[in-house]
């Protein structure tokens, strides 16, 4: 692989760990997931835990691996050739875990983080709700305070894990101020399914199957106070946070694609038409090209993204475009694989088609692809117009020097006075 020479010695291991267990994995298992055969994959979970795969970011004192985000991308890339129903599994815990490692307390860590990591519990994040799904801020899930617990009512859905999850990471609303800031209305409870989770449904997907995914409800649900992750009404802090890594899981889009084009690639290496291989077509070898140029192109702008983050820096822009870039191009090119193999790769008879029903998912989740836009803009306006003049003053190097180059200069209404004052050059 073009990119092993970035990985560190305990990384490269632990990708090389991962990548034998995508190996290993019982194809009738994905088949029958994805037949809907199976509505949750506990025994895919327990194998991640016993081989020590989850949480790779996290303190090995609560069963992590103390590698890097750019371990964990390379290892995500090796699970997405499973699809994203098994990426969907493994990022669980990453994203939970986010919340229990930087904002639990001790108790916390040791009685939710330490069996998330074995693979002996399941958690599932608690987000999305019927009446918005971007509108994160306007939960109408809530949670009174009544003496030491909260009284928790609402519907959560789109949850992976609904039907499968041992415990639920639930943003509800604890601010009840008209006036309250909206970054000042949320917290995040850590939910017990057997404290009266009720599943509402579970869905009919595209692709992604069984992982669970449903509605869930809370009618009255009591939850002690000490379940409280970080503090009151400071969930949206903890989101800002878990967004990272929720939607740098979708590095696994790179492994999605690189599935795809692989079982693409191979089949034009033996599909003859007219006398020759259809590789030697350029229509078939060009389309190829453009593939495989998308999918390093993906994988480098995650791993800058991944190195941003070790360093410790804001990365909410970068990870963000990652995720923008490679979700896209996981749809592009398990389209391209799906045009040079032609009508077969419309059947079951390869698992083209499959990757096609889950690349669409990617655009969609943990923020569509227009939200990252408008977060990556967001970003990059304040960046430019916070720098200053620390960089070259590129309009100074326009043709015109004259004084007619200010006259010209018109952005606003106000700019009428200023124009007024100034004498254009002859």
């Amino acid at each position: 692989m073009y990119y092993d020479h970035l990985l560190k010695p305990a990384e490269l291991e632990f990708r090389n760990r991962t990548r034998e267990f995508a190996r290993s994995v019982d194809a009738e298992l994905l088949r029958r997931m994805d037949r809907n055969e199976i509505e949750f994959p506990k025994e895919l979970i327990k194998e991640m835990g016993r081989r020590r795969l989850l949480g790779a970011r996290f303190p090995k004192q609560y069963g992590g691996s103390d590698l890097s985000w750019v371990g964990e991308a390379a290892a995500l890339e090796e699970i997405g050739v499973l699809g994203s129903a098994a990426t969907c599994v493994y990022s669980m815990p990453s994203i939970v875990g986010e919340a229990l490692n930087k904002f639990g307390t001790d108790e916390q860590k040791d009685k939710y983080l330490k069996p998330l990591l074995t693979g002996d519990v399941w958690a599932a994040e608690a987000l999305t709700e019927p009446r918005g799904g971007s509108d994160f801020f306007g939960a109408t899930c809530t949670a009174r305070l009544d003496g030491n617990d909260f009284i928790l009512n609402g519907h959560k859905r789109f949850i992976v894990g609904a039907k499968g999850a041992d415990f639920f990471l639930v943003y509800c609303r604890t601010n009840f101020d008209p006036q309250a800031d909206k970054y000042a209305r949320i917290s995040l409870l850590l939910v017990e399914r057997d404290r009266g989770v009720e599943v509402g449904s579970l869905y009919g997907l595209l692709g992604s199957r069984g992982t669970g995914t449903g509605r869930v409800v809370f009618k009255d649900v009591r939850v002690p106070r000490r379940n409280l992750v970080g503090g009151l009404n400071e969930g949206a802090l903890i989101f800002n946070t878990m967004m990272v890594p929720e939607r740098f899981g979708s590095v696994a889009a790179i492994g999605m694609a690189r599935a795809a084009l692989e079982v693409a690639v191979r089949y034009t290496d033996r599909r003859v038409t007219f006398g020759q291989k259809i590789r030697k077509w350029q229509g078939v070898s060009f389309q190829v090209a453009d593939a495989i140029t998308k999918l390093d192109a993906a994988r480098g702008l995650y791993y800058i993204a991944a190195s941003h983050l070790d360093a410790g820096l804001d990365s909410r822009r970068l990870v963000s475009e990652a995720k923008h870039f490679a979700t896209d191009m996981n749809w592009q090119v398990c389209n391209i694989a799906m045009v040079i193999m032609g009508g077969i790769s419309y059947t079951d008879v390869y698992p083209v088609e499959k990757f096609v029903r889950d690349a669409r998912l990617g655009q969609i989740w943990t923020g569509t692809e227009n939200v990252m836009r408008m977060l990556i803009q967001h970003e990059y306006y304040k960046e430019l117009l916070s720098r200053g003049d620390q960089c070259r003053a590129i309009e100074q190097d326009a043709t015109n020097t004259l004084g007619m180059n200010e006259f010209e200069k018109v952005y606003a209404d106000d700019d009428q006075e200023k124009l007024n004052t100034l004498t254009p050059v002859e």
